[in-house]
């Protein structure tokens, strides 16, 4: 799968956007960072709505733009997708005249997403008739996103999507953008200043900083470096990739195995093999240094202290390994100093299965 080039440099009054960057020609790819640190710019110029200078961006070997070349292709000529925060559909027209309005961008011979499968992908089937005033703003993106992907894009740019929408609708549409990226070849870039949405959705992560890219990298990677400050912040987590190898149907609990070993936690019934994303928050994980028995704790992973950083209020943030796996724990400082905790020093991690996020 070819990669995505974007080597951007756009100049505000003060301000510049400076990056290069090679991305995933597939995939999920968050582009994290506070308002005003270049994440709308960055995909505004890949879209061709912003005019970079001393740039160059190719998209799976098509070049858009290349200015040592003199090549510009202009923003209606990329086969792009564009979701906004605002959905922004037509308020005359019904959901299903909306979908065919962005079909006819492109020539039939060049519509290689049938619609019918946009459809059934969204889950919006039922709301073919219906016109966007009545619908709900979950509704309303994921009718955005079929509109979208209904032109056949090459590339699919997320710009704060679920920005405007409470936390039910968010956990509406997560899955949905989940299944878009296990069933369609078509890299995603997804921009959001909310960490929660990256760690459910990236594959791979962008930390930019003041126009500048800070960090980029394998997302679980990304969120457990203690030289970043996305290992800090107070919803710190790790994201342990898994495959479901048990289900216990008596107690509704489900085993998933990682590198590190196993973990169980409850929920409905999932299908033996597949693949699931955890999340573990570092206040959710304690410390022993024996392996513990008689407990409520279902969640017993031997690790190793990889590093330890001193966090504010006498809290300290612990980054631990698994046999590969990396995952973060916070702490007193006085509970690491009783522990005498120190890189190397074999732990036992306690994770309560109540607390692990899907």
């Amino acid at each position: 799968m070819s990669n995505i080039q974007t080597r951007i440099q756009v100049n505000f009054t003060g301000y510049t956007l400076d990056v290069d960057l090679t991305l995933p020609g597939e995939g999920i790819t968050g582009i994290f960072g506070a308002s005003g640190s270049g994440k709308s710019t960055f995909l505004r110029a890949i879209a061709g709505l912003e005019r970079p200078v001393n740039s160059r961006i190719v998209i799976r070997d098509e070049i858009w733009h290349d200015d040592a070349k003199n090549i510009f292709v202009p923003p209606y000529r990329r086969s792009l997708g564009f979701v906004f925060q605002d959905a922004a559909l037509f308020p005359h027209l019904s959901v299903l005249k909306n979908l065919q309005y962005g079909q006819k961008r492109i020539q039939e011979s060049d519509r290689k997403i049938p619609l019918d499968y946009v459809v059934d992908l969204l889950g919006i089937s039922h709301l073919m008739e219906r016109k966007p005033d009545t619908l709900s703003g979950g509704e309303k993106q994921r009718v955005g996103i079929a509109r979208a992907l209904a032109t056949s894009p090459r590339i699919l740019l997320m710009d704060e999507p679920l920005a405007s929408l409470d936390m039910p609708r968010k956990k509406e549409i997560i899955p949905y953008l989940n299944r878009l990226n296990e069933e369609l070849e078509i890299p995603i870039l997804y921009v959001s200043h909310a960490l929660d949405e990256i760690i459910s959705l990236a594959d791979h992560m962008v930390l930019l900083e003041n126009g500048t890219v800070r960090a980029a990298d394998i997302t679980s990677k990304l969120l457990t470096r203690l030289d970043l400050p996305l290992a800090h912040s107070n919803d710190a987590a790790a994201v342990i990739n898994g495959t479901v190898i048990e289900r216990d149907d008596s107690f509704h609990l489900n085993t998933i195995a990682f590198s590190g070993g196993q973990i169980i936690l409850p929920g409905e019934v999932t299908q033996k093999g597949k693949s699931m994303r955890l999340r573990i928050e570092a206040s959710d994980v304690s410390l022993t240094l024996e392996r513990t028995t008689n407990t409520s704790i279902l969640n017993i992973i031997e690790s190793e202290v990889v590093a330890i950083h001193d966090n504010t209020a006498g809290r300290v943030m612990i980054e631990l390994d698994a046999n590969g796996t990396r995952f973060l724990c916070r702490i007193t400082a006085r509970s690491a100093s009783v522990l005498e905790l120190e890189p190397g020093k074999r732990v036992y991690a306690q994770i309560k299965a109540v607390a692990i996020v899907d």
